[in-house]
Order: structure tokens, then C-alpha cells, then sequence
């Protein structure tokens, strides 16, 4: 391989954002918390117990959330709490009436039995909100797009009315509590999923009050729970429509928000998570059936610098193996071929895929090679033409041949 591929794929140079709205809104992000009781100020720990106190005299006193007793000494009611308590800044008061009313709100939504319903949408699974993968860290990704409704037709038939309004929160509520249950609720472990929601697209006017209605359900009812939140594909125009949505979220929500303008999508989401686990139409290696097969194969991460050309040499290539292999670059506008050079001198090289121009809306290459002899192949992606640094991936399994000798 390359020298030019050595592994250092964030090393980006002159990347400095200007003062925009964009960069401007986003406070510092706040620390996750490990819930460590040990770790907590003498004035928080005297908040829970304070708490646990007050629920112990109330009608909710035996109740359990996300199957967990919140009381009665399991340190996963502790985490559970302290979410409340973080979200009210550690009043015991506000935090107990924010505890109750989501207890109220999930008997009444019936949120126990609801990862199991089937509410008729499941043409929006895997298109407006899905689970897919984990972060670097851990956490569960849920990623949201809206740009279906952007069809009249589409935003008709979901939110048409009242009821399949209703029924279409249902279902969004019904994708975050199967993220939800992935998690640890567990001191130290992983307490909190990470939101990708693309915004490419997104019909503002028509889906200002769903957004509104989704942001407050979420806030309401599952404080802390999200570590990060990412937006990416913003568009010029999104200081309107934070504006609308902005009086809805507290401070600590917004510290943990992370935006990403058009373009930019595959460049940011590299930072958190790893390129196997990004939806190849983000600029990452994960396909919806991947899942069939198995835990993701993990790829290996290297940059492409403006006007250079990097070649990718997987050696050691028995004759009659089939090798396969993934390819990606964020946001492509290059070149991109791949060859098969046998190890016998007298022998020619052959071209597997010839020289292509990959479009910026061009998803992962996907292909495979059976070899007649042993030799290496070859990846090359050209960028000479190109001013920016961008991030890419790639993966390669190789199958030796079975037929006997």
C-alpha cells in the first residue's frame, strides 16, 4: 500500500469553519455522565436519595421503567433517576413531577407493549427512522430523514388527520424504544444513543408542528438519553426552522447538537462512527441487508488529499481465490479503477473495473474478482483533479478456491 495511506483519516487540514449560524448556535457539549453514585457531588447524591425518598411516599412507588425497579437498591434505577434529576438540574421537586408524568404518559401511551406492535407503517422502516449500528463508543444510532413527505402524496397518507398523525408518533416512539432497550442502564456502560437526522430535503412548513410534537414527547419522556445529536445536509435556510423548534429544548440539549452543512455528511459521521457502520448512502459501507450476514466486517479508514492519486495493493492473492471488496469515499467527484496484476512477469494485467468518475451522490463500489493466478490486486482512486481532503474507507475478504489440485 501506499505511504499516502497511512491511517489518519481526521488529520484535516484547514478545515477551520467560518462564523456562521451554523457553527455559531452550538454551545460546548457537555460531558456525558457515567452514573457513577461515587462520583457524584455531595449536593447531587443528596438529590437522589432525596428523590427516591419522595417516590417512596408516592402512588408510583412500585413502578419500573424500561423493565427496571426504580426502587428498591438496583444501581440501573440509579441511572434511570439521575436522568430525570440531570434534566432538572438536580431539583428533586421538578424532577419528581417530570418522573411522574412520564410514568402517567407510558401507561397511557402503553410504550411496554409497543416495540412489538405493528402499526401498519412499515414502508417508513429503513427510509424516516431506523437503528442502525453503534458509534465508536458504543452507543445505538438511530438516523431520521423526512424527505419522503416532501411528496404530497407520502405526507398525505401519514399525516392526513389526527389519527394517523397519532399513529405515525406512535411509530417514531416505537423506533426510539427499540434503540432504548439496547441500552446498559449500568454505571459506566453505555446509557445513551447517538441521533443522526439528515435534513436534505426536509419539507419545513408541512412538518413544523410533527417535528414540534416529536421533540416534546422525546424530551418529556426520555431525558439524557441522547448523547449526541447530529444534523446533517443542513441547508442555508435551517436558522428558520431551529427558531421554530428551538424554544423546545433546554440548554443541555442543544450542548450536545452537532451540525454538518450540505456535502459535508460523510466527513462529520467519520468522527463518530466507524465507516462500517455508516448507511452507504452517508458516505459509509453499512447496506440494509448486511444484517443477514452477521456482525459489520470491519474497514480500514485513510484519507485522500486534493490532487493526489492513492493506490490500494492487497497482495498475496492465490490463484483461483475469489477476492471481494468494498470502496468509499466521502463525497466522491473523482476517479476511481481497480486491476489485477499477476505475479508472473509474462503475464498481462487485467482490468477488473475500468476507469469510472464517481459521482458525490455515488454510494459504496461493492464487487468481487475470481483470480486464474496469483497476483495482487490493485484500488486506485484519483483525486488529482480535486482541491478538497476527504475521507474514505475500505474492506476486502478474500475465499481461496476449493478445487482440488
Amino acid at each position: 500500500m501506499d505511504s499516502s495511506l497511512a491511517p489518519n483519516p481526521f488529520d484535516h487540514q484547514n478545515t477551520e469553519p467560518k462564523k456562521t449560524f451554523i457553527t455559531s448556535l452550538i454551545p460546548h457539549h457537555v460531558k456525558e455522565d457515567t452514573y457513577f453514585v461515587s462520583e457524584l457531588k455531595p449536593f447531587e447524591q443528596k438529590s437522589l436519595q432525596e428523590l427516591k425518598h419522595k417516590l417512596s411516599s408516592s402512588s408510583f412507588a412500585s413502578s419500573s421503567m424500561w423493565g427496571v425497579p426504580l426502587l428498591g437498591g438496583d444501581d440501573r434505577a440509579d441511572v434511570i433517576l439521575l436522568k430525570f434529576l440531570r434534566a432538572r438540574d438536580f431539583k428533586v421537586g421538578d424532577s419528581l413531577r417530570m418522573l411522574e408524568n412520564c410514568l402517567e404518559w407510558r401507561e397511557e401511551f402503553k410504550t411496554e407493549k409497543l416495540t412489538e406492535e405493528d402499526l401498519g407503517l412499515k414502508d417508513l422502516e429503513g427510509k424516516v427512522a431506523y437503528m442502525r449500528g453503534y458509534d465508536k463508543e458504543g452507543h445505538p444510532v438511530c438516523y431520521n430523514a423526512y424527505s419522503v413527505f416532501k411528496e404530497r402524496e407520502m405526507y398525505e397518507r401519514v399525516f392526513g388527520d389526527d389519527e394517523k398523525l397519532n399513529k405515525f408518533l406512535r411509530w417514531r416512539v416505537q423506533v426510539l424504544e427499540r434503540g432504548v432497550k439496547l441500552l446498559h442502564f449500568k454505571p459506566g456502560g453505555v446509557n445513551s444513543i447517538i441521533q443522526v437526522t439528515d435534513l436534505k430535503d426536509m419539507p419545513k412548513r408541512e412538518l413544523r408542528v410533527t417535528s414540534n410534537q416529536i421533540l416534546s414527547l422525546f424530551q418529556d419522556n426520555y431525558p439524557e438519553m441522547v448523547a449526541t445529536k447530529i444534523f446533517i445536509n443542513v441547508p442555508w435556510y435551517f436558522s428558520v426552522i431551529y427558531s421554530m423548534f428551538s424554544p423546545f429544548l433546554t440548554h443541555r440539549t442543544k450542548s450536545k447538537f452537532v451540525m454538518s452543512k450540505e456535502g459535508n455528511a460523510a466527513e462529520t459521521l467519520y468522527k463518530f462512527i466507524r465507516p462500517e457502520d455508516i448507511p452507504v448512502q452517508y458516505g459509509g459501507l453499512s447496506r440494509p441487508t448486511d444484517s443477514q450476514n452477521g456482525p459489520p466486517k470491519p474497514a480500514s479508514e485513510f484519507s485522500i488529499k486534493g490532487g493526489e492519486k492513492v493506490n490500494i495493493q492487497i497482495e498475496g492473492i492465490e490463484g483461483g481465490a475469489t477476492i471481494s471488496w468494498d470502496i468509499v469515499v466521502g463525497g466522491w467527484d473523482l476517479e476511481y479503477t481497480a486491476e489485477f496484476v499477476p505475479n508472473a512477469e509474462e503475464s498481462y494485467t487485467i482490468v477488473v473495473e475500468k476507469p469510472r468518475k464517481m459521482k458525490a451522490s455515488d454510494e459504496a463500489v461493492c464487487n468481487s474478482f475470481t483470480t486464474g493466478e496469483a497476483g495482487k490486486l490493485i484500488l486506485s482512486v484519483d483525486s488529482t483533479l480535486s482541491r478538497k481532503k476527504k475521507v474514505a474507507a475500505y474492506r476486502y475478504t478474500v475465499r481461496k478456491s476449493t478445487t482440488a489440485v
